[in-house]
């Protein structure tokens, strides 16, 4: 099922959770104790979000609090941003190139830390590279796909995104859950590590 129909019926929960998102990570902006908030809390965030969004796709029941779960496994969420923002900055270092092919391989992670909140944060930054591999190409497509969108956006003085954030998270976690599905087989044949244990 695609992301539209799969937002049917869930549009306005989907919209106000980005929005919510937005306006706290905008408050985390601010400078001084913003970033200190921001260090400590964007990890658990994202991680709530990337639940909620697995949810929408999974057709389970959803509501606004639940982007909060991610507090729930607070120290996960924490060093699981962490580490990711301190690789992808080291990547970088050596060249813009492999720092975004960096945020491709982990790109997977947080969701992988929410179907599996016992593993912590490095094992599910070492599932994610895992399953990218041979797949950075494809889900670099698929953003490529949502720049016609982005800017549709712009004539719309930015309200567009209301609904393109939604659709571009719902999105990615379908491209999760179709990519874990694929890997399956291999999983039962022992030939990867699991992504569940």
């Amino acid at each position: 099922m695609d992301a539209r129909n799969q937002l049917r019926g869930r549009w306005g929960t989907a919209v106000l959770l980005c929005f919510i998102f937005s306006i706290i990570t905008s408050l985390l902006a601010i400078p001084y104790i913003g970033a200190i908030l921001n260090f400590l809390l964007l990890g658990p965030l994202v991680l709530g979000l990337s639940s909620c969004f697995l949810k929408i796709v999974r057709n389970e029941v959803l509501k606004i609090e639940n982007m909060f779960d991610g507090f729930k496994n607070f120290g996960s969420g924490f060093l699981l941003q962490l580490l990711m923002s301190l690789f992808i900055f080291l990547w970088t270092l050596l060249f813009i190139i492999p720092g975004i092919i960096a945020i491709y391989r982990y790109s997977m992670a947080f969701y992988i830390l929410s179907d599996n909140p016992e593993i912590g944060a490095m094992a599910a930054l070492d599932r994610s590279k895992e399953m990218m591999k041979g797949f950075k190409w494809k889900l670099f497509c698929m953003y490529l796909s949502f720049i016609g969108w982005a800017l549709l956006c712009v004539l719309t003085a930015g309200i567009g995104l209301l609904w393109l954030i939604p659709y571009i998270n719902t999105s990615i976690a379908n491209f999760y859950e179709n990519l874990k599905e694929s890997m399956k087989p291999d999983l039962e044949a022992g030939e990867i590590k699991a992504l569940t244990e």
